[in-house]
């Protein structure tokens, strides 16, 4: 790239590096608390005011009663017996990031697609910003086209780039 450079991480340019083993705990008992089904009592860990960002299908929540509302009830309704599991964890002062993968029945409406019952993985990664002891952002990516194509729907139409793959993988 010839010219100006954007700007790079403006987000982590002040990140209070005394702050790492707080931030982990915060969000690990977060974690531990969405494994436990908590819907009313997960405020414990979040800002009420914190930002949820998510990819397509999944949606912008503002504060908390949103999250719980618009993200932890339609989720639960449509997975349940659901367990998260962390894959991997990077802390550093204020910020935590992970991924892993979301075990849980179909037992509820998703995505337009009736309840098959089937056992599926969900596939995430997360970004958590920890100020004061709570969380006050969440970058989410959750893989909804993976769980998708496990209840039979291809939402690329046949278009989806793993036609490029290897066959051999």
């Amino acid at each position: 790239m010839k010219g100006s450079r954007p700007d790079q991480a403006p987000l982590t340019r002040d990140n209070d590096l005394s702050k790492t083993e707080e931030t982990r705990a915060v969000v690990e008992g977060m974690v531990d608390g969405l494994n436990d089904h908590e819907i009313d009592s997960i405020g414990a860990f979040f800002s009420d005011d914190f930002r949820w960002i998510g990819n397509a299908g999944c949606g912008f929540k503002h504060g908390l009663k949103e999250f719980q509302d618009n993200w932890q009830r339609p989720f639960q309704a449509a997975f349940k017996d659901k367990v998260c599991v962390d894959e991997a964890r990077l802390a550093e002062g204020e910020w935590m990031a992970a991924f892993g993968r979301q075990e849980a029945t179909h037992a509820g409406e998703f995505m337009g697609i009736a309840p098959t019952g089937k056992r599926v993985e969900i596939r995430y990664m997360d970004f958590w910003k920890v100020k004061d002891g709570k969380i006050v952002d969440n970058w989410v990516m959750v893989d909804f086209p993976h769980v998708m194509r496990q209840l039979g729907v291809d939402p690329f139409n046949g278009q989806g780039w793993e036609k490029f793959d290897d066959a051999d993988g």
